[in-house]
């Protein structure tokens, strides 16, 4: 009985940590920055929650963190509603910077708690964990390499390259994210490994992150449209454009040449016949203007026997016409 209690107990305290702390805001668990230095946290959050506010809260626990104005001299927090993410912008840390905190997404009720994800964030003056250039830029169809450094207590550490985007990972090696992109890194097993993404699409700009162990560095990649490209693309429209303006003239042209080939076809029938009919038709249309009609006389060549039913050949009924010069 007593075994059953603690188990039901147990239960229901870990349904109270999943209720407080199994959100649907993720963000990165351990980031390391260099004194002085600046980073970019991005804090993903589900589309339902596209209007709420979202905020950034320090403190271990989180029901008396401190919640930090979005907007201060070292903090900028900026939300992405199309993306469904926030970033939080920290500049010229320091070592008391070290330390808990949350990307929180307000709900707005006393009934269930603000979404909300933790990391822990450590300032030191040689971070355990860096990369050469926090943001990259690139073009579209081409390449962008990341190089991430790490210390010597690291080098036996499990290195990847992540993207926020759908929480994926890539370990040493080639990988394809897509039918043109791809993903390679290579470890030198001192002090570095390169990451290089290649046939880059519009998908691949975002965020990423150099992960060795458990310490991760953000990374930014931004991409622009590829000169060459556009050129190529707008030669291609005008070429379309071309070859439609040139179909549509022909097939005008074609189709006034056949109209006029039936109507010459019409007209060569018309004279065929009346050049067939020769003067009879000329005379027939003379006639039709000058001709007058005169009076019917009926006139009996024999007599008819009374018994037969029809009259015999000799019998003629007829007309005199009279023309007329006019």
């Amino acid at each position: 009985m007593h075994c059953n209690s603690l188990m039901g107990t147990l239960i229901l305290f870990l349904l109270f940590l999943c209720i407080s702390g199994c959100g649907s805001t993720r963000t990165l668990k351990h980031v390391a920055v260099k004194l002085g230095g600046s980073v970019t946290i991005p804090c993903l959050y589900d589309q339902r929650y596209k209007s709420n506010r979202k905020y950034w809260c320090s403190g271990y626990y989180w029901y008396n963190c401190r919640i930090v104005p979005n907007v201060t001299e070292n903090t900028l927090v900026t939300n992405y509603p199309a993306q469904n993410m926030f970033t939080v912008e920290l500049n010229s840390l320091n070592v008391s910077n070290s330390g808990w905190y949350w990307c929180a997404v307000e709900i707005g009720n006393h009934v269930q708690p603000d979404d909300k994800d933790y990391l822990y964030l450590t300032v030191s003056t040689a971070p355990a964990v860096s990369v050469l250039g926090s943001r990259v830029s690139g073009e579209e169809g081409s390449s962008v390499s990341v190089q991430c450094l790490y210390s010597a207590a690291y080098q036996n550490k499990q290195k990847q390259w992540c993207r926020s985007t759908d929480w994926s990972c890539y370990t040493v090696g080639r990988t394809h994210t897509s039918q043109n992109s791809a993903v390679q890194i290579s470890d030198d097993g001192k002090t570095s490994f390169n990451v290089v993404m290649t046939g880059l699409k519009k998908s691949d700009a975002g965020w990423y992150w150099c992960s060795v162990g458990d310490v991760q560095v953000p990374v930014h990649i931004k991409l622009s449209q590829n000169p060459d490209r556009v050129d190529q693309s707008d030669e291609g429209a005008q070429i379309n454009t071309t070859v439609l303006v040139f179909s549509t003239v022909s097939g005008l042209l074609l189709l006034l040449s056949v109209i006029v080939l039936v109507i010459w076809k019409l007209k060569q029938e018309c004279i065929t016949k009346e050049d067939s009919n020769g003067g009879l038709n000329l005379w027939f249309h003379f006639m039709q203007r000058n001709v007058l009609y005169g009076p019917v006389v009926f006139s009996r060549t024999a007599r008819r026997d009374p018994t037969q039913l029809f009259p015999t050949k000799h019998d003629v009924i007829y007309s005199d016409i009279i023309a007329s010069s006019q």
